[in-house]
């Protein structure tokens, strides 16, 4: 079997958006360059996830290689947002000695492509294939390697206008949910308050949100309607126009 081979060049980076207990988190990994002749911890940060591409694949397929390498899965909805170029973007002192134990030339430059993904973190299990990876809430990301920071940024500006014009908030639910639960995510992304009426008002005209004959169970208040989102019938639907401008 031929060896793959890395492209020096050019990567991936994925802001891995879930959602959990009406919050929006970010999937990140520990970065750790330990000192090799005394084995002590020289720092500790995070990173997103990420990699260079391989020559023989293409970029979507280097994204989707990362994200299933971190997920398990490979069927969950993902978006290229950016190209991220500047000269400057590996130049942190951290950065670069990262670079140099690694054995690569931090003066080298390097061009990120950025994807976003939204999956529920509901019953997902963070695989662990190159170090640890955790769910970091968007509130409580410090700073991160690289221009790692810069890349959530521009994913949520790219989340934020997308949401209003398309039905992606939908991956971020179980496939069971409540009209509740679906207006929680919408407010959590875009960063506001959503008025209920006028939410349901718009929700109301979305003929792919199917209401199901069933309810919530083992909760304290008043058991919620359950509804489901139908793929098929936005797929024969999508031409009508879809303005969750708010």
């Amino acid at each position: 079997m031929t060896n793959r081979i890395l492209n020096d060049y050019i990567s991936v980076d994925c802001v891995i958006f879930g959602y959990n207990d009406n919050e929006l988190q970010v999937l990140l990994v520990e970065r750790t360059l330990t000192k090799e002749s005394t084995k002590e911890i020289e720092f500790t940060d995070l990173t997103l996830t990420g990699n260079h591409i391989y020559e023989d694949e293409t970029i979507e397929d280097a994204a989707y290689r990362v994200l299933y390498d971190r997920t398990g899965l490979d069927n969950v909805y993902l978006e290229q947002f950016k190209a991220f170029a500047h000269p400057n973007r590996l130049k942190k002192e951290k950065d670069r000695k990262w670079l140099i134990h690694d054995g690569r030339d931090p003066e080298q430059r390097i061009v990120s492509i950025g994807f976003f993904s939204l999956i529920s973190t509901r019953n997902i299990i963070v695989e662990s294939k190159c170090g640890i990876a955790k769910w970091v809430p968007l509130s409580e990301i410090g700073e991160l390697a690289f221009d790692h920071n810069q890349i959530v940024e521009e994913a949520l500006k790219a989340l934020r206008s997308k949401i209003k014009h398309e039905p992606i908030g939908f991956e971020l639910l179980p496939e069971k949910f409540t009209l509740t639960e679906l207006q929680h995510v919408y407010e959590v992304i875009l960063g506001t308050e959503l008025d209920k009426r006028n939410f349901r008002k718009k929700i109301g005209r979305m003929k792919y949100l199917v209401p199901l004959d069933e309810k919530q169970k083992g909760v304290a208040h008043k058991p919620a309607r359950l509804y489901m989102f139908s793929r098929d019938v936005y797929e024969k639907t999508r031409k009508e126009m879809f303005d969750f401008t708010v």
